[in-house]
């Protein structure tokens, strides 16, 4: 029996396009305020990618180092190349255009209120420091529709270490196979998941992650699909 379905946040509550837009507004205002309007924030942008990218993936399963220092460093490096200082307050920056631009995916809402209907914990487990899902989640207008929230901050260890899978289900006072795990990354969502004995779920939308579909119980274009597969599940003999 199904009793709880947790998500993962960017790239499956909200859009990587809407992060990208994000993340270009943080490097344009970065590149305002050096004066710096030489600088192409596209090509800047892509550069920040890259460097926070390999930052990130360093740190899989690692214990959490705050998330604010990662993206602060993957700046300054970008910063470095073409000889301008990070302002102080970039981590406010970054909070400021993160609130402003993030992009739910259009189903996102209504699926959770589907699964809330059918009397799920609805919570969320993400590679994050409070302060940021905490803000994000209240811009969006979404913070009140979980019921927990779980980050690396709380376990003390970056996905798909088992300790943010097991501190969020304690908090929702369930089994592991009672609950579905969704999430974008086939590597630290689904098999972080399933090493704890939770069911993963997958969400593909342009189908882009088929080579690793086998490391997930499902695949789903769309999070309006998680109301049927929990129904299904829970009628299953």
């Amino acid at each position: 029996m199904i009793r709880a379905v947790f998500f993962d946040f960017v790239g499956t509550l909200i859009t990587k396009a809407g992060e990208n837009v994000t993340h270009q507004n943080i490097v344009r205002e970065v590149l305002r305020r050096a004066g710096r309007d030489d600088l192409d924030p596209i090509k800047l942008w892509e550069e920040y990618e890259e460097e926070s990218s390999k930052l990130f993936k360093g740190l899989a399963g690692k214990p959490y180092v705050r998330i604010r220092e990662v993206d602060t460093e993957a700046m300054r490096r970008v910063a470095e190349r073409y000889g301008f200082d990070v302002p102080g307050d970039f981590w406010e920056i970054s909070m400021e255009m993160h609130a402003r631009y993030g992009e739910l995916f259009p189903d996102a809402a209504e699926a959770i209120k589907k699964l809330k209907s059918l009397g799920l914990h609805v919570g969320i487990i993400t590679d994050s420091d409070n302060d940021y899902i905490e803000a994000h989640l209240k811009a969006l207008g979404i913070y009140g529709a979980f019921d927990s929230i779980t980050t690396s901050e709380d376990a003390g260890f970056y996905k798909p270490h088992p300790k943010p899978f097991q501190l969020a289900l304690q908090r929702a006072g369930v089994n592991p196979w009672e609950a579905i795990y969704v999430g974008d990354n086939p590597t630290k969502d689904c098999v972080g998941a399933e090493n704890v004995g939770m069911v993963s779920v997958l969400l593909d939308p342009d189908a882009s992650k088929q080579p690793l579909w086998g490391n997930c119980d499902f695949v789903v274009s769309g999070l309006s699909d998680l109301p049927d597969i929990v129904r299904g599940l829970n009628e299953s003999p």
